[in-house]
């Protein structure tokens, strides 16, 4: 679904999220949030798992995985095959990702981004279309990499 976009979080990404969820909506997406739903502590593999498992299998095109610092989802989500997560702390990095990389999971940390900038960095990576050119090439590398892994 073109409009439709995953939303997840551990217990330190969960203000955040809550935050994003209706600038999203207000923006015209349909926003599927695949939890936390409360502040109570959990474990970030488990979202950020669930929300690459359904980019990877090409159910959905994007998603977005908050934690406290992002490093952890980043790991865990670039574990599934076919999902480019990119970490962002600022929107030049979210506009690289998405010409370059065609990143399709975007990465924030909640203590590194605040709910201003954050809006900044996801209104940068929804709207930037990937280049093609060159830099399609290289991702045909990473294609050829995961098939051998």
């Amino acid at each position: 679904m073109k409009n439709c976009l995953l939303i997840a979080a551990d217990h330190g990404g969960f203000a955040l999220k809550e935050k994003l969820k209706p600038y999203l909506e207000k923006a015209g997406f349909k926003v599927r949030d695949l939890g936390t739903y409360s502040k109570e502590s959990c474990d970030y593999p488990e979202s950020a798992y669930k929300l690459a498992r359904l980019v990877s299998g090409g159910k959905y095109k994007r998603g977005i995985l908050i934690c406290k610092s992002g490093i952890g989802n980043s790991i865990v989500a670039n574990r599934l095959p076919r999902v480019r997560a990119a970490l962002c702390y600022n929107a030049r990095a979210a506009r690289l990702s998405r010409l370059h990389n065609d990143s399709n999971v975007l990465v924030l940390g909640s203590i590194f981004v605040n709910e201003k900038l954050a809006k900044k960095i996801t209104a940068t990576w929804l709207k930037t279309e990937f280049l093609g050119g060159r830099h399609l090439r290289r991702l045909n590398q990473i294609k050829k990499i995961e098939k051998q892994l």
